[in-house]
């Protein structure tokens, strides 16, 4: 049925979101139906959803509006929307929105090309069911990042109950993958030509305990730290999942990369509590102390969120100065925004728009100082850089990253390299010439 027919996947949201598209977009090649991109000429659109919170929220349903239009101005015949808003909002989106001609859950990626064969007949599928998703094996996957770098989905769900957290109950309880599905999966991704395997959960330090009884993250990074991959990666960690054992394998290990995604939310013990965090203050304090002390030249990325219900003045006061004592190489604010069906939607001593707005910019407004005062310390010295690409309309200009940068979130570095050039994916050694806000311009070292 699928024979020629071009389809496209608009993907929102999250990298665990997108491993989930590229893995439809393999089925889909699969099963016969021709990968193209989702303009005018697509005659299938699949829109893999994010509704994690209100902006994402509106950005889905402004793409599935606007995407709708090319049933008019192009070859569209059908438009079906998948992830986490299919989800949690199946029956209102096929009411509200009658020019989408079907929807499924995360649970039925499986489904995607039935699902079209479905709609192009006539029907309107409606598949939406329990959230979880069998992981268990490798599974085809049309990459659509940069060919150099790549996710790697170690587990879906989530176990953590924070009360501002819809995942939970879009994406069901916390999944480990196997280990040596994992394994055979990063051998695939090197094989490709894959330089950087970034490793993406809800929850990374809480990888394995769910199937092998512990967490195994430190064992996974052994594993995976050789299968040839140059730079290994790992994001969303929970500060009370570190061992002792992760630190050493994360110190150790060359090839993995120095940098902690180290998501905090707040340093507040009463906001951290309203939150349903695991940790208190001091606990988070030693841990960032300990991290640095353990693995020499770590770049640690955090983010917080300002507005929490209960953030009175003296609380808010509590996270500027920590975040002024931590020096965070890395940092991102979110305001808070109550989520339909999470506890935090329903307290109150809630904090104005206005308030939030005044904090997240003081937050932002001192990492900025914060992180242009830790850049100009490179400034004259080496850098290790993974190069991305060739910086458009310039001659013999590149842009790359150092292992303190995760791609699509991170700073950036800005190199000539003279007459030799450079490729996506080599890892070369650049002398840093000046410092920016958030990145680093330099010269090809000798």
């Amino acid at each position: 049925m699928g024979i020629g027919i071009r389809v496209g996947i608009i993907s929102l949201g999250c990298s665990k979101n997108l491993v989930d598209s590229e893995i439809m977009l393999g089925l889909l090649s699969g099963a016969g139906y021709t990968v193209t991109p989702p303009d005018a000429e697509a005659e299938a659109v699949i829109i893999n959803t994010c509704g994690f919170i209100a902006p994402a929220k509106e950005e889905a349903i402004e793409t599935i509006l606007k995407t709708a239009r090319l049933k008019e101005e192009g070859s569209l015949k059908v438009l079906l929307v998948a992830g986490c808003l299919a989800q949690r909002y199946a029956g209102d989106l096929m009411a509200e929105i009658p020019e989408i001609d079907g929807v499924f859950g995360p649970g039925e990626i499986e489904s995607v090309a039935s699902c079209i064969e479905s709609a192009l007949a006539g029907g309107r599928p409606h598949l939406v069911g329990s959230p979880e998703y069998d992981y268990g094996r490798v599974m085809p996957r049309v990459l659509t990042t940069p060919q150099h770098w790549a996710y790697l989905k170690i587990a879906d769900g989530c176990g953590n109950r924070c009360s501002y957290c819809a995942i939970p109950g879009i994406r069901g309880g916390y999944r480990s993958r196997p280990m040596e599905v994992l394994e055979a999966e990063a051998a695939d991704l090197v094989g490709r030509g894959i330089k950087e395997i970034i490793l993406v959960a809800q929850d990374s330090t809480a990888y394995g305990f769910d199937i092998y009884g512990r967490p195994m993250l430190s064992e996974l990074l052994r594993r995976l730290s050789g299968k040839g991959a140059p730079w290994v990666r790992v994001m969303y960690c929970y500060p009370t999942g570190f061992t002792s054992d992760l630190i050493k394998v994360m110190g150790e290990k060359e090839n993995i990369c120095r940098y902690i995604d180290l998501p905090l939310q707040h340093i507040n013990d009463r906001i951290l509590k309203s939150m349903n965090r695991r940790g208190q203050s001091d606990e988070v304090r030693r841990l960032v102390y300990s991290l640095r002390e353990h693995i020499p030249g770590l770049t640690l990325r955090t983010t917080f969120i300002v507005g929490f219900p209960g953030e009175d003045e003296a609380r808010f006061e509590d996270l500027y100065r920590f975040v002024e004592e931590a020096r965070f190489e890395r940092m991102g604010v979110f305001k808070f925004s109550p989520e339909e069906g999470t506890a935090a939607a329903n307290m109150e001593d809630t904090v104005s728009d206005e308030v939030k707005e005044y904090r997240y910019d003081r937050l932002m407004t001192l990492q900025k100082e914060i992180s242009r005062s830790n850049n100009l310390l490179k400034v004259n010295t080496a850098v290790k850089v993974m190069v991305d690409g060739k910086k458009p309309g310039v001659s013999n200009f590149y842009i790359g990253r150092t292992e303190g940068d995760a791609p699509e979130i991170d700073g950036s570095v800005l190199f000539s390299s003279g007459p030799r050039g450079a490729f996506p994916g080599e890892i070369i050694s650049v002398r840093v010439t000046r410092a920016f806000d958030y990145g680093l311009r330099g010269v090809l070292a000798p």
